[in-house]
């Protein structure tokens, strides 16, 4: 059973190829993403990050799930060598990491509902689980930054997560803070880990840090990354081609 919405205002699909799902199953997903959204929009005045941004709640009021992603994000920032930082010019958004956070998390209620084969996605960060309808590993092609229609790779996944970052699709959003602007050295890049959250936190440091990303993810134990640059040339990890289709 396939479902196809919009939520945080990007495409999302949860799609169960489990005998026994419901709509019921696939909708509580799409509610968790409706609940994440309401928290963490920058662009809904009454979330609860655009409440702490305006001043009106304090730390120590912050919501159970608040504080778990701004420890997520600061234990990112760290491990990034500060490539990874929310804070702009004193605005929290920690975008480059929710998003991921919430389709691992929404994969999560399939798998304690005991679904086994499956897949989550919110704008191409993507939890893939178990076989598709074919008992094969689930294919998931990555798109041309220059073409939109154009799929460069092909790749073949299980209990895997992959996302990508890059400036084509919503335009110029992502921050370099090292630079203390944003980054626009690289077209985009695409990393596997071993879930969406973890792909989609290291992808948007790895954006963040222009050419030298690929290097960081090559050093990154149980990733890879698939780079393209702006001369239209890409560059891959070394263990990147292990799961080309």
């Amino acid at each position: 059973m396939k479902k196809q919405a919009v939520v945080m205002g990007m495409p999302a699909i949860v799609n169960v190829v489990d005998i026994g799902v419901t709509s019921e199953d696939i909708s509580e997903v799409f509610s968790y993403f409706h609940y994440i959204d309401k928290k963490f929009s920058t662009y809904k005045k009454e979330s609860e990050i655009s409440q702490i941004n305006r001043g009106e709640i304090k730390e120590w009021d912050y919501s159970d799930d608040m504080k778990k992603i701004l420890k997520l994000s600061e234990e990112t920032k760290k491990e990034t060598n500060g490539f990874f930082d929310i804070d702009y010019n004193g605005i929290i958004d920690p975008s480059g990491l929710v998003k991921g956070y919430a389709v691992f998390q929404g994969a999560e209620i399939l798998r304690r509902k005991n679904f086994k084969n499956y897949y989550v996605e919110i704008a191409g960060d993507i939890q893939i689980q178990g076989k598709n309808e074919k008992r094969e590993n689930w294919k998931i092609g990555i798109q041309n930054p220059f073409d939109l229609d154009e799929i460069i790779k092909v790749v073949k996944l299980s209990n895997k997560g992959i996302a990508t970052s890059g400036n084509y699709i919503r335009g110029t959003h992502i921050y370099n803070p090292k630079e203390k602007g944003f980054a626009e050295e690289i077209a985009g890049i695409t990393v596997i880990g071993p879930n969406v959250y973890e792909a989609d936190r290291f992808a948007t440091a790895a954006f963040a840090m222009g050419e030298k990303g690929i290097d960081f993810l090559e050093h990154l134990k149980g990733f890879e990354g698939y780079m393209v640059k702006k001369n239209k040339k890409a560059i891959l990890t070394s263990g990147f081609e292990d799961y080309l289709a």
